[in-house]
């Protein structure tokens, strides 16, 4: 079994790489929550619904303008040529920058949007690292695309820790929210730092390849359009109930998310990450073995994703009240519900790259947008009749509603797997629907209070 390990056959290269990016995403998902226990007894709730609708923007301009650079050197089979590398740079340093000015342009108008001064000053600040990020060598993508993310995941842990080293101190010397955004910002530039000293491979240069600009652009048009709609699914919420809740409020919302969260969120990166190059390397039309390994992959990854939200689920308002002062106590009936609405998420996570690592963007595109449409105008009319309860469900509702585009797109990848969705959705409605009716008048008393 070790030497299988150590080979650099697509497999152990799967194996190696799910390793890290678990490892990796739990300590990061540790010193984040670490992090975040010493800041809510330093600052007050409202400084991380703040932080929340920052995050909001800055996501949002980011995927709004996602021109699928990291998709396109994982899928192209120019995905290691130096002058496509570089024209790939060339062009995120010129979105960075960019971003960084949308988000000096936005802040009075978001301040006002949201009733919040302290926007004005936040965003351009947490705009920097927009800026810094599109000055990322590429070298981080060429070792995503090889599966070998050892190193990426040691500079990301080391420049965190530096992050939240700053935050911590800039929080007791200020009590502002301006040190969640200097501190971010700050971990940015030192990522961008390890990533040039400690990665291996060549410096990137300025380039323009015409060429590499034109597969640049017809690959990212669809990712454009993908990531907008992305931005729907996965930031919807918050833009729309930083209208309807208080900044207090707010921040509770975001504390449970961001427990309920950590399982899906691990499970995109783990998809994001993998799916493509076995995809890629290995699919299902060039031999029924391909197709087998995919689907053992699949279930290994839903199941495991999927026990972690279950069990949020059910020990997510016994987290909050161990973890957290009484001032964020609502967090965790408000973490079952958004756990459970998240699990139809989590079945459906594997398929969607199918199409990408084929070069089908406009599938992918045509998916997301079902699916973002249908969660924004649920998670609406859900809030005007039944409050936040009727929002989180839609995020679940949508899911079920797009199925049908979902398995049309994956069709032709032979990427479909009726009985892995029946058995954990059957599975989920157990879990979950217990979860929620033992903690059904925590759930309720919560409710009430946003």
């Amino acid at each position: 079994m070790k030497p299988a390990l150590n080979g650099q056959s697509l497999m152990a290269r799967v194996i190696r790489s799910t390793s890290w990016i678990i490892l990796g995403f739990g300590a990061a998902q540790v010193l984040r929550l670490a992090s975040n226990l010493v800041l809510t007894r330093i600052l007050f709730p409202e400084a991380f619904g703040l932080m929340a609708l920052v995050a909001v923007i800055t996501i949002g301009l980011s995927l709004f303008s996602d021109m699928g650079i990291s998709n396109a050197i994982a899928q192209s089979a120019r995905g290691d040529d130096p002058d496509f590398l570089d024209t790939a740079w060339t062009v995120q340093i010129l979105r960075g920058g960019l971003l960084w000015a949308l988000t000096g342009a936005l802040a009075l108008p978001a301040a006002l949007f949201y009733g919040a001064p302290e926007l004005a000053y936040c965003l351009p600040v947490a705009g920097i690292g927009l800026a810094l990020q599109g000055l990322t060598p590429t070298k981080v993508e060429t070792a995503y695309r090889h599966l070998l993310v050892g190193r990426v995941t040691a500079v990301n842990l080391i420049a965190q820790g530096f992050g939240i080293i700053v935050m911590v101190a800039l929080a007791i010397w200020t009590q502002s929210v301006i040190a969640l955004a200097a501190g971010s910002a700050l971990q940015e530039g030192v990522k961008l730092i390890l990533s040039h000293k400690m990665l291996p491979g060549r410096s990137n240069r300025f380039r323009w390849e015409p060429a590499a600009t034109r597969e640049l652009i017809s690959m990212g048009k669809w990712i454009f359009l993908s990531t907008a709609c992305f931005f729907l699914t996965t930031q919807g919420d918050r833009a729309i109930l930083g209208k309807y809740l208080t900044l207090e409020a707010m921040g509770v919302y975001n504390i449970a998310f961001f427990l309920a969260s950590f399982p899906i969120q691990l499970g995109q990166a783990l998809n994001q990450r993998l799916m493509i190059p076995v995809y890629r390397d290995k699919p299902a039309h060039r031999e029924p073995g391909n197709r087998k390994r995919q689907r053992q992959l699949r279930y290994a990854l839903t199941l495991g994703i999927l026990s972690m939200s279950w069990l949020m689920a059910w020990v997510g308002p016994w987290l909050v009240n161990m973890m957290y002062d009484h001032r964020y106590n609502h967090a965790g009936p408000i973490i079952v519900l958004l756990a459970s609405s998240l699990a139809p998420s989590i079945i459906v996570l594997t398929y969607d790259r199918a199409s990408l690592a084929a070069g089908d963007t406009k599938g992918f595109f045509f998916y997301t947008a079902t699916r973002a449409t249908i969660q924004t105008a649920l998670f609406l009319w859900g809030m005007s009749q039944f409050g936040l309860v009727g929002g989180i469900a839609a995020m679940g509702g949508a899911v079920i509603l797009s199925y049908p585009t979902l398995m049309r797109q994956t069709r032709p990848h032979l990427a479909q797997d009726p009985l892995h969705d029946f058995l954990f959705c059957g599975a989920s409605l157990l879990m979950c629907g217990g979860a929620i009716l033992y903690h059904k008048d925590a759930i309720l008393t919560a409710l009430a209070q946003f």
